[in-house]
Protein backbone atom coordinates (compact mmCIF):
# COMPACT_ATOMS: atom_id res chain seq x y z
CA UNK A 1 0.00 0.00 0.00
CA UNK A 2 1.56 3.67 -1.18
CA UNK A 3 1.50 6.36 0.90
CA UNK A 4 -0.78 8.68 -0.53
CA UNK A 5 -3.31 5.10 -0.07
CA UNK A 6 -2.20 4.98 3.83
CA UNK A 7 -3.41 8.80 3.77
CA UNK A 8 -6.60 8.15 2.11
CA UNK A 9 -7.67 5.64 4.05
CA UNK A 10 -6.67 7.78 7.17
CA UNK A 11 -9.06 10.59 5.78
CA UNK A 12 -12.12 8.44 5.17
CA UNK A 13 -11.81 6.83 8.56
CA UNK A 14 -11.62 10.32 10.64
CA UNK A 15 -14.84 10.86 8.37
CA UNK A 16 -16.56 8.12 9.61
CA UNK A 17 -15.06 7.82 13.29
CA UNK A 18 -14.51 10.48 15.85
CA UNK A 19 -16.13 14.29 15.97
CA UNK A 20 -18.32 14.76 13.65
CA UNK A 21 -17.95 11.73 11.84
CA UNK A 22 -20.78 9.67 10.45
CA UNK A 23 -20.56 6.94 12.84
CA UNK A 24 -23.10 6.11 15.40
CA UNK A 25 -22.28 6.29 19.07
CA UNK A 26 -23.68 4.45 21.90
CA UNK A 27 -22.40 4.32 25.78
CA UNK A 28 -22.02 1.42 27.52
CA UNK A 29 -21.43 0.88 31.06
CA UNK A 30 -18.51 -1.26 32.34
CA UNK A 31 -19.20 -1.77 36.13
CA UNK A 32 -22.67 -3.37 35.92
CA UNK A 33 -21.69 -5.75 33.30
CA UNK A 34 -22.04 -8.87 35.07
CA UNK A 35 -24.17 -12.20 34.91
CA UNK A 36 -27.50 -11.15 36.95
CA UNK A 37 -27.12 -7.26 36.39
CA UNK A 38 -29.24 -5.51 33.76
CA UNK A 39 -28.71 -2.40 32.18
CA UNK A 40 -28.97 0.03 29.23
CA UNK A 41 -27.01 0.77 26.38
CA UNK A 42 -28.20 4.23 25.68
CA UNK A 43 -27.02 6.19 22.46
CA UNK A 44 -25.16 9.38 22.41
CA UNK A 45 -28.27 11.57 23.36
CA UNK A 46 -28.49 9.35 26.19
CA UNK A 47 -31.95 7.46 25.43
CA UNK A 48 -32.27 3.64 25.65
CA UNK A 49 -31.07 1.76 23.04
CA UNK A 50 -31.07 -2.10 24.04
CA UNK A 51 -30.90 -3.88 27.34
CA UNK A 52 -28.92 -6.54 29.10
CA UNK A 53 -30.62 -8.38 30.35
CA UNK A 54 -28.25 -10.80 32.70
CA UNK A 55 -29.97 -14.47 33.16
CA UNK A 56 -28.13 -15.38 36.71
CA UNK A 57 -30.38 -18.47 37.00
CA UNK A 58 -29.39 -20.29 33.71
CA UNK A 59 -26.51 -23.84 33.93
CA UNK A 60 -24.95 -21.09 31.40
CA UNK A 61 -23.74 -17.62 31.35
CA UNK A 62 -26.24 -16.05 29.72
CA UNK A 63 -27.06 -12.22 28.32
CA UNK A 64 -30.16 -11.12 26.47
CA UNK A 65 -30.16 -7.98 24.60
CA UNK A 66 -33.72 -6.90 24.15
CA UNK A 67 -35.17 -3.24 22.83
CA UNK A 68 -37.18 -0.82 24.40
CA UNK A 69 -40.00 -2.77 24.37
CA UNK A 70 -38.84 -5.89 25.80
CA UNK A 71 -38.39 -7.90 22.77
CA UNK A 72 -35.43 -10.51 22.59
CA UNK A 73 -32.83 -9.48 19.48
CA UNK A 74 -29.94 -10.84 20.44
CA UNK A 75 -29.28 -13.75 23.02
CA UNK A 76 -25.16 -14.22 24.13
CA UNK A 77 -24.28 -17.70 25.72
CA UNK A 78 -20.77 -19.33 26.97
CA UNK A 79 -20.30 -22.19 24.94
CA UNK A 80 -19.21 -25.26 27.25
CA UNK A 81 -17.08 -27.89 25.66
CA UNK A 82 -14.74 -26.12 23.64
CA UNK A 83 -11.69 -25.49 23.66
CA UNK A 84 -11.43 -22.23 24.48
CA UNK A 85 -13.43 -19.43 25.48
CA UNK A 86 -16.25 -18.59 23.16
CA UNK A 87 -19.29 -16.66 23.58
CA UNK A 88 -22.21 -18.04 20.79
CA UNK A 89 -24.59 -15.01 19.65
CA UNK A 90 -27.98 -15.92 18.58
CA UNK A 91 -30.90 -14.21 16.73
CA UNK A 92 -34.21 -13.84 18.44
CA UNK A 93 -35.23 -17.02 16.57
CA UNK A 94 -32.48 -18.79 18.47
CA UNK A 95 -30.28 -19.02 15.55
CA UNK A 96 -26.57 -18.38 15.94
CA UNK A 97 -25.09 -15.41 13.83
CA UNK A 98 -21.92 -15.22 15.61
CA UNK A 99 -19.12 -17.01 17.86
CA UNK A 100 -17.11 -14.65 19.79
CA UNK A 101 -13.69 -15.90 20.93
CA UNK A 102 -10.28 -15.33 21.97
CA UNK A 103 -7.43 -15.68 19.37
CA UNK A 104 -4.94 -18.74 19.79
CA UNK A 105 -1.81 -16.83 19.41
CA UNK A 106 -1.69 -13.41 20.38
CA UNK A 107 1.77 -12.71 21.15
CA UNK A 108 1.71 -8.65 21.51
CA UNK A 109 -1.55 -7.12 22.34
CA UNK A 110 -4.99 -9.01 22.85
CA UNK A 111 -6.56 -10.44 19.94
CA UNK A 112 -10.17 -12.07 19.13
CA UNK A 113 -12.07 -13.16 16.68
CA UNK A 114 -15.65 -12.88 15.64
CA UNK A 115 -16.92 -16.00 13.09
CA UNK A 116 -20.24 -14.34 11.51
CA UNK A 117 -22.63 -17.14 9.78
CA UNK A 118 -23.19 -14.55 7.31
CA UNK A 119 -20.85 -12.05 6.10
CA UNK A 120 -17.33 -11.23 6.74
CA UNK A 121 -15.56 -12.70 9.82
CA UNK A 122 -14.28 -9.54 12.31
CA UNK A 123 -10.98 -9.49 14.37
CA UNK A 124 -11.30 -7.86 17.75
CA UNK A 125 -7.50 -5.88 18.66
CA UNK A 126 -6.43 -3.42 20.80
CA UNK A 127 -6.84 -3.20 24.48
CA UNK A 128 -8.99 -5.27 25.06
CA UNK A 129 -8.83 -4.74 29.70
CA UNK A 130 -8.48 -1.04 29.00
CA UNK A 131 -11.92 -0.84 26.52
CA UNK A 132 -9.46 0.75 23.96
CA UNK A 133 -9.87 -1.31 20.79
CA UNK A 134 -11.26 -2.02 17.26
CA UNK A 135 -13.61 -4.52 14.94
CA UNK A 136 -12.63 -5.05 12.04
CA UNK A 137 -13.93 -6.63 9.16
CA UNK A 138 -11.53 -7.80 5.50
CA UNK A 139 -13.67 -4.35 4.21
CA UNK A 140 -12.49 -1.90 6.60
CA UNK A 141 -13.12 -0.85 10.36
CA UNK A 142 -16.96 -1.90 11.75
CA UNK A 143 -16.24 0.01 15.52
CA UNK A 144 -14.12 1.64 17.56
CA UNK A 145 -14.44 1.28 21.21
CA UNK A 146 -12.69 3.68 23.85
CA UNK A 147 -13.00 5.36 27.22
CA UNK A 148 -11.71 8.69 26.42
CA UNK A 149 -14.87 9.99 25.22
CA UNK A 150 -16.12 9.87 28.58
CA UNK A 151 -15.24 11.51 31.72
CA UNK A 152 -17.43 9.01 34.01
CA UNK A 153 -15.02 6.63 35.20
CA UNK A 154 -17.13 3.27 34.51
CA UNK A 155 -18.31 3.90 30.84
CA UNK A 156 -16.77 3.77 27.79
CA UNK A 157 -18.16 4.21 23.94
CA UNK A 158 -18.35 2.35 21.01
CA UNK A 159 -18.86 4.15 17.44
CA UNK A 160 -20.32 1.77 14.80
CA UNK A 161 -19.64 2.30 10.92
CA UNK A 162 -22.33 3.40 9.09
CA UNK A 163 -24.14 -0.01 7.40
CA UNK A 164 -23.25 -2.10 10.09
CA UNK A 165 -25.72 -4.08 12.45
CA UNK A 166 -25.61 -2.20 15.40
CA UNK A 167 -27.05 -4.85 17.48
CA UNK A 168 -24.68 -7.28 16.26
CA UNK A 169 -21.74 -4.85 16.82
CA UNK A 170 -23.18 -4.70 20.10
CA UNK A 171 -24.02 -7.80 21.52
CA UNK A 172 -20.15 -8.07 20.06
CA UNK A 173 -18.68 -5.54 22.19
CA UNK A 174 -20.95 -7.03 25.57
CA UNK A 175 -19.86 -10.48 24.64
CA UNK A 176 -16.04 -9.57 24.45
CA UNK A 177 -16.41 -7.62 27.83
CA UNK A 178 -17.95 -10.26 29.54
CA UNK A 179 -15.56 -13.21 28.42
CA UNK A 180 -12.62 -10.37 29.46
CA UNK A 181 -13.89 -9.05 32.51
CA UNK A 182 -15.24 -12.22 34.45
CA UNK A 183 -16.80 -12.16 37.50
CA UNK A 184 -17.03 -8.33 37.50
Amino acid sequence: MSMRDRREKRQEKREVFGRGGSAVRFRMRQKLLSIGDDYWIEDEAGGRFLRVDGKAVRLRDTLDLEDVHGTLVHRIQTRVLHIRDSMAVEDADGEQVALVHKALVSPLRERWKVDRTEGDDWSVHGSIADHEYEIESDSGTVAEVSKKWFRVRDAYGVEVAPGQDLALVLAVTVAVDAMAHPGR
